[in-house]
């Protein structure tokens, strides 16, 4: 067993290739699987890869000389300087390959494979934030009809990716702890995992999960809970899109091993994102997965946003290999001690105001406080009415439900910003609110 610098625990030094012959093309919506390689792109990219002598009169590019941007560098905080010269700004200023920079693309896979140790083959491309990554994994495998199963209240960048795609959003109850798999498996009992493969069949073919420090709830699943819902999906032949934007935000060690590292058939999509560690403004974020769907995401990519800037790819790359893993663990370390401290200061605030008024679940992970207001059936004109009146702002739980005009009780804190002094007068604020409108 090794043991990896965030108390990850990783089982055998390699995985051996996937358990069974996964058919991804049943996966795969019309629009993904009509996609067809960007010839143009495709020699853009054996263009950056070829020898000096290579003349070439193939790519569109425009000549870096025009550019009016010559150099630049950058101060870290911890007195480090990054420096572009004009070669590499040249480079970072210019088109780059669809799936990602190569540096940046052989550091992130060395990391998940120090992590999660996924099985093979395994593939990686970069995407703008984890935000493009999920888009386009959703328009890939999410037909009109489709059914479609994630735990509720969730994301609601999820939901307004999802819904416009018509299909059925089935919610599969969750708690402090996340999904909870006897409720997976009550909502599968539905169809026979002997005809999932049958024409006609109406089976969930995906499950979307947010599995640390979810938004809004904060909820963490338990490795027994992952492990459960793993073999769900097993047994009847579904994708995970394990959806961790706050994986590296988790506050207790050793943490729980992710989808990806329990992964013996391929079966899982993984989006990382940096935006919570390293800078939200810089747009980077990964999708890890089976190598045939990991390639259908990149067609996308060549056909809309190209590829992720690569200036800003550039600039995580120097950062990174400057660190090297171990100083990218250490800064991690600090990112969460902060949070941690946010979290405190939020929960002893929430002790002191809102015992009387409210309930909620001390989060483990992520940004959040998913506070359940009593006597308040529904914080929708609560929050975005009188709340503005008494200089509060917090989110009502509506806008994270799949029904957004169902009456709902929660409202969503994030204790990243403020300072602890105000979030206190903040719950100050809403306590005296609460106790208005009862």
């Amino acid at each position: 067993m090794t043991t990896v610098g965030l108390g990850q625990k990783v089982h055998g030094a390699v995985k051996p290739s996937y358990a069974r012959i996964m058919n991804y093309a049943r996966f795969l919506t019309a629009v993904s699987a009509a996609r067809k390689p960007s010839a143009i792109r495709m020699l853009t990219e054996l263009q950056q890869r070829s020898p000096p002598t290579m003349i070439s009169l193939a790519g569109g590019a425009p000549n870096p000389n025009t550019f009016p941007f010559l150099s630049a560098s950058f101060g870290l905080k911890d007195g480090q300087t990054l420096n572009f010269d004009e070669a590499l700004m040249k480079r970072a200023l210019q088109y780059s390959a669809s799936n990602g920079i190569p540096e940046l693309l052989t550091w992130m896979k060395k990391l998940q494979k120090d992590l999660h140790n996924p099985p093979s083959p395994m593939d990686m491309c970069v995407t703008t934030g984890s935000q493009e990554g999920l888009c386009k994994v959703f328009e890939m495998l999410v037909n009109p009809g489709d059914n479609v199963l994630l735990d509720a209240p969730t994301y609601s960048g999820t939901l307004a990716a999802l819904q416009p795609l018509g299909c059925n959003l089935i919610n599969v109850s969750s708690d402090q702890h996340g999904m909870i798999p006897a409720a997976l498996k009550e909502v599968l009992s539905r169809w026979d995992p002997s005809e999932v493969h049958k024409p006609g069949s109406t089976a969930p073919k995906i499950l979307y999960t947010i599995p640390n420090g979810g938004n809004p709830t904060g909820a963490s699943m338990t490795t027994q809970r992952k492990q459960e819902v793993y073999e769900l999906a097993r047994q009847y032949d579904m994708l995970i899109i394990e959806d961790d934007p706050y994986y590296f935000l988790q506050f207790d060690k050793p943490w729980a091993p992710t989808f990806l590292s329990m992964d013996v058939d391929g079966r899982i999509l993984r989006t990382d994102s940096f935006s919570k560690i390293l800078s939200s403004g810089l747009r980077i974020g990964f999708v890890t997965g089976p190598k045939p769907l990991v390639d259908r995401v990149v067609l996308h990519i060549q056909a809309s946003t190209m590829h992720t800037s690569t200036f800003t790819q550039l600039m995580v790359s120097q950062l990174l290999h400057s660190w090297g893993q171990d100083g990218f663990l250490q800064h991690i370390d600090g990112v969460i001690e902060f949070y941690r401290k946010q979290r405190n200061a939020m929960i002893s605030s929430a002790d002191k105001w809102l015992k009387d008024v409210a309930e909620w679940h001390t989060p483990s992970a992520g940004m959040f406080l998913w506070i359940k207001l009593k006597g308040i059936a529904d914080t929708q004109q609560l929050i975005m009415e009188k709340a503005l009146e008494k200089e509060v702002l917090l989110v009502p739980g509506g806008v994270f439900m799949i029904n957004s005009s169902d009456p709902c009780p929660y409202v969503r804190a994030a204790f990243s910003l403020s300072t602890p002094e105000q979030i206190d007068e903040a719950f100050r604020r809403l306590s005296s609110l609460i106790k208005e409108a009862k």
